[in-house]
């Protein structure tokens, strides 16, 4: 199961399907410029963990983590705003590598600034993992920065462009600290992706001039609110139905491809324009389908179709169109199957090469170069990526909620803010999405809604 609860066909088991399957620190200003040391002091040279955001997608980390080798890895401390996630987590956890885990009650922390309490814990050589919803990962990713700690955070970055200039403001700091970042863009870590976008990139298929890329699948629906339960505390439980906790569907779960069509073209887009629009309330407040079309410097174009019903066609898959030929860049989420054609047909009898090499668990392989990285000293970040691919998903967003045609500058420059206090949350905080006298959330309406 993916994170949108879409099923994947697959033999392979990634970090989203574990829980599923199986149920001290550095002044930031003492340190610009100064390179970490690869591991800690520590005798048996054991890598720690804190776990910040304890659901599916942070326990399913952990788990890929312990997977690797180079040394050992124990989950140390852990941070959520709700308790039963970090029990349900070291409950599932333990069932497969009860060795590993040393968090003692002194080091689990609940409440939103527990994520500062399990960071303190950690010493230089050590990772973070921030897999909260993403409106936090800014905030959390700053003060990971801060007291110089390595970092490895989950797609997506941030829900609206402050935050996403505040996390590549953390970046530039991170990458003059020569911390090691990891970004949950896995896909790049993709031994068969690598090997068509290598191929792209030596003129196989020629000049790249259009991109498709398909996120169609079955919805996430939101529930009816609790009785008793705050707005603000049922919308981040059940995050993936709004806008403002996790930037959207479009954000939050395209942004994977989003980041590959950017890799594949070598660039990031100029502009951006789209429709959408939501069918079923079930969508909590956002949209249940868009289509975006986004325009490289050099007018090549890229086309992302998002769709989340019930009852219709579906696909995961990314394809490239150049002028000798045309691509598959992936055709499945777990076994991408990659190909190159002769023709734009995609047919067999032009089939010019396809990949035959095995492909490890991309989830893995991340964190295998991260902790690689550490281990060895080798440069490692990938946060200003994360935010810039961040940011040409945005835009994305923008230009469907809005109506507009959005530029990158744009986008970059925007002063729409979801929850300008972040900082001070709570959950007597107002949500900043309020339902309407029917109990149904206000979707964005083009033409009308701001977000530049």
């Amino acid at each position: 199961m993916s994170d949108s609860g879409f099923q994947i066909t697959s033999a392979s088991q990634s970090r989203r399907k574990f829980l599923e399957l199986s149920g001290r620190t550095l002044a930031a200003s003492a340190m610009a410029g100064v390179a970490i040391p690869p591991c800690h002091a520590a005798e048996d040279n054991t890598i720690r963990l804190a776990l910040v955001g304890t659901g599916a997608r942070g326990s399913g980390a952990v788990a890929d983590a312990f997977s690797c080798t180079g040394g050992p890895v124990k989950l140390y401390a852990m941070a959520d705003i709700y308790e039963d996630r970090i029990q349900g987590s070291l409950k599932n956890l333990g069932k497969q590598f009860a060795d590993q885990i040393d968090v003692t009650p002194d080091r689990s922390f609940v409440g939103f600034d527990a994520y500062r309490k399990a960071i303190d814990c950690l010493r230089p050589g050590d990772v973070v993992l921030l897999t909260t919803p993403s409106v936090f990962r800014p905030l959390h990713f700053e003060y990971a920065v801060e007291k110089g700690v390595n970092v490895f955070m989950e797609k997506s970055f941030a829900v609206d462009a402050p935050g996403t200039r505040r996390l590549l403001a953390a970046a530039e700091k991170s990458e003059k600290q020569g911390l090691k970042v990891a970004c949950g863009f896995m896909w790049r870590h993709s031994k068969a992706r690598q090997a068509v976008v290598q191929r792209i990139y030596d003129g196989e298929i020629g000049d790249v001039h259009t991109l498709r890329i398909y996120r169609v699948h079955g919805p996430v629906h939101c529930p009816k609110k609790p009785a008793g339960m705050s707005e603000m505390e049922f919308q981040i439980r059940y995050k993936a139905s709004f806008n403002w906790v996790t930037g959207g569907f479009f954000i939050d779960w395209h942004c994977h491809n989003v980041d590959v069509a950017c890799w594949v073209k070598n660039a990031w887009p100029v502009s951006a324009q789209g429709m959408g629009g939501r069918c079923y309330p079930e969508a909590g407040n956002l949209f249940d389908h868009y289509t975006v079309e986004y325009t490289f410097a050099d007018g090549a174009k890229l086309f992302a179709f998002s769709r989340h019903m019930t009852n219709c066609w579906q696909t995961y898959s990314d394809y490239a169109h150049g002028s000798k030929g045309s691509a598959v860049i992936m055709t499945n989420l777990a076994t991408p199957d990659p190909r190159i054609y002769k023709s734009q047909n995609m047919v067999d009898a032009d089939l010019v090469w396809k990949y035959e090499g095995q492909e490890p668990s991309p989830y893995r392989e991340e964190w295998q170069v991260l902790l690689d990285a550490i281990r060895q000293n080798r440069p490692h970040n990938e946060a200003r990526r994360a935010g810039e691919a961040n940011l040409a998903t945005l835009m994305g967003r923008m230009a469907t909620h809005t109506g507009a045609m959005i530029t990158w500058d744009e986008a970059m420059a925007s002063t729409f803010e979801y929850l300008p206090a972040i900082d001070n949350l709570n959950f007597d905080t107002p949500a900043p999405i309020q339902p309407g006298d029917d109990g149904i959330y206000p979707a964005p309406q083009p033409g009308r809604t701001k977000e530049v």
